[in-house]
């Protein structure tokens, strides 16, 4: 479609939350122009289209500017109709997708990163820890016996935990923790295996070296200023 061209997508290739986004454009099959930004000194355009909260992602479609990842991914759906569906067709369906995404960005992505990088109180990390395990046993428990979080085809809730599928692995290796692990929740270790390997996924998730650099750099910073 003509409209495809107008899309603008700002970002950082090492997001979670711009990650979303990708699956959700590439799984649609929308055409878009990718604007790498740089946080530390953020272009006239980010800060042109985002004046609120100056982040990222932010998706431009006709020049009329969206930002958040879950309301990004709710856009892509109802505008681009055709193709794969992300949000389930029944209202009470679409209750739950949305509930369960917010959890995930509301309980289980502050408590990793309160257990990870968390280093001059113990105290503080291990209630850190404490609370990552909570919130991931209620995902392991959500999953019950599906594929994916929405049956047995993946959708808005799997994007939305694309964190949980490839950023918490790589963050745990760096900083020396266990926080998920196939023995503790094996339901969300097969959920991880199906979602990481479906072809828009795979070809959607940053290289998983210059992260790994990243979040070094960022704990030996972290312990430096201690």
């Amino acid at each position: 479609m003509a409209e495809d061209h107008a899309v603008k997508f700002f970002g950082v290739t090492g997001s979670p939350f711009v990650c979303r986004v990708k699956i959700a454009l590439e799984l649609k099959g929308v055409e878009y122009k990718f604007f790498e930004e740089d946080l530390k000194n953020k272009s006239e355009l980010l800060l042109k289209y985002n004046p609120v909260h100056k982040k990222v992602p932010v998706l431009v479609h006709n020049e009329k500017p969206i930002a958040e990842s879950l309301v990004i991914l709710e856009y892509i759906d109802e505008t681009w109709k055709s193709g794969y569906p992300i949000l389930p067709a029944e209202p009470y369906d679409r209750a739950l997708a949305r509930f369960w995404s917010k959890f995930i960005d509301d309980k289980v992505i502050p408590s990793v990163w309160k257990a990870a990088w968390t280093l001059g109180d113990q105290k503080e990390r291990e209630k850190g820890i404490e609370e990552s395990y909570e919130a991931l046993q209620i995902l392991e428990n959500e999953l019950k016996d599906k594929k994916f979080f929405g049956g047995d085809k993946f959708g808005f809730v799997d994007i939305a935990a694309v964190f949980v599928a490839f950023w918490v692995p790589i963050v745990q290796e760096v900083v020396g923790l266990k926080l998920l692990s196939g023995e503790k929740f094996p339901k969300l270790d097969n959920w991880i295996q199906e979602f990481t390997n479906l072809p828009v996924v795979k070809e959607s998730l940053p290289p998983k070296e210059p992260l790994v650099a990243f979040f070094k750099a960022r704990l030996q910073s972290l312990a430096a200023a201690k």
